[in-house]
């Protein structure tokens, strides 16, 4: 992916300009407790700060909870979130389609700093943001391909085709961790096709990493980033769960876990830079937290849905069905979270996906790969969509708001407070 310039918002395609996002809040959030944050700007705010303020939805409006939540996390390691969400009064920070539109790029402005319109940002702020990988067949068989192909496209073709006619869907019925995978774990290695990610796709320990910094995850409608000198990369829709300090899954939201194929491909001591750039974690649009009308068992029973769109006509879908999940979203949390790892703010989990594009695009044989501008949008019906746009991660809003700026922030609405 080459870095152009930022074209001017005159110059932008439609794909941009003429987007108009269906059901990114399912029912505007009226059927569901739905929480997340907002950038509201200094004459927008109750206080007359600028800053990240923890918000939930009523009415189709979006209320403002920080006094009662300083943080998403403070909420997520409440003894009961949604009790206390219902109980927490705010102020209306205005209709949530007028936040929906001024979320979207290029309506953003260049910074949050600058920002004069309230903006939804990722939902989670200091918790961890952890991602599993390689928990689903699809994206097990795809792993090896980017392993043996050494990120190059061509041959992942001919290895993906080997792959297949000697694996079949064995892997499917098969349960990681269980005595069957020593027998397959022979016959894998006997084929010459055993791997580190086949390693974790059937072994008994799951690939769990670090998937961005605290307050480094951008939101729904911001621009998502690529290295500029990746030329194999793909989206990777997810559901991503909400877990409290205790371990206890509180909710759930949507997530895309940009994936550099070539970097991981060429070498696994490479993940960090495959995973963690600016910009490279989206998650939204909102948290929508567990209560009577959803639950764990709904996100078991999801479909994730994903659609590319690029300026350049090419278009492709995909379902990621979390039914075909290899590890249950359970034992994914108890395997984060532990005796051996405590996180005292919380976590966000990536549960991982099955589906990455592999349609030729740029010719015969050469895969899939986006193309700057590139509209990605996931969506499951219960959590909404989440868009964004790709373009390389040096033309992008760098990340300038982080941990210090939020504690500077927090200490001043304390102050204004107190002398109030």
């Amino acid at each position: 992916m080459s870095s152009p310039d930022l074209p001017s918002a005159e110059s932008l395609p439609a794909t941009v300009t003429a987007y108009r996002p269906l059901s990114v809040v399912p029912a505007a959030g009226r059927g569901g407790h739905f929480v997340g944050r907002c950038w509201a700007p200094a004459a927008r705010a109750d206080d007359g700060l600028a800053g990240p303020r923890v918000v939930t939805l009523r009415d189709g409006r979006v209320i403002d909870v920080s006094a009662r939540f300083a943080t998403f996390t403070a909420l997520l390691n409440h003894a009961d979130p949604v009790a206390a969400l219902d109980a927490a009064e705010g102020a209306d920070l205005g209709a949530l389609d007028d936040v929906l539109a001024a979320s979207l790029w290029p309506a953003r402005a260049a910074t949050l700093r600058d920002e004069t319109r309230v903006v939804l940002l990722a939902p989670n702020d200091l918790s961890a943001t952890r991602a599993c990988g390689v928990t689903f067949v699809r994206s097990l068989l795809e792993r090896v391909v980017e392993e043996k192909a050494k990120g190059d496209p061509d041959t992942a073709r001919h290895v993906r085709a080997l792959i297949l006619d000697t694996l079949g869907d064995d892997l499917s019925k098969v349960r990681p961790g269980s005595p069957a995978t020593v027998e397959l774990k022979q016959r894998l290695i006997a084929a010459g096709m055993w791997s580190q990610y086949l390693e974790v796709g059937i072994g008994p320990d799951a690939e769990v990493f670090t998937k961005a910094q605290p307050m480094a995850s951008v939101g729904y409608g911001a621009r998502i980033g690529v290295l500029p000198d990746s030329t194999w990369n793909n989206p990777e829709p997810e559901i991503v769960l909400a877990v409290s300090r205790r371990g206890e899954i509180r909710g759930a939201t949507l997530g895309n876990d940009v994936n550099l194929r070539d970097y991981e491909g060429r070498s696994a001591l490479l993940l960090g830079e495959a995973k963690d750039q600016n910009a490279s974690c989206a998650i939204g649009p909102f948290v929508r937290l567990f209560d009577d009308g959803f639950t764990l068992d709904d996100v078991r029973a999801s479909a994730v849905e994903l659609r590319i769109t690029g300026t350049d006509g090419f278009t492709t879908a995909g379902s990621n069905r979390m039914a075909e999940i290899s590890r249950d979203p359970r034992e994914l949390v108890d395997q984060v979270l532990s005796p051996h790892h405590q996180y005292p703010d919380g976590v966000v989990l990536f549960l991982g996906t099955m589906f990455a594009p592999t349609e030729d695009r740029d010719g015969p044989g050469l895969g899939f790969t986006h193309h700057p501008g590139d509209r990605v949008e996931i969506a499951v019906p219960a959590l909404g969509t989440l868009v964004n746009w790709v373009y390389p991660t040096d033309t992008i809003p760098p990340w300038d708001y982080g941990a210090s700026e939020l504690l500077e922030h927090l200490i001043q609405r304390s102050l204004s407070r107190s002398r109030s």
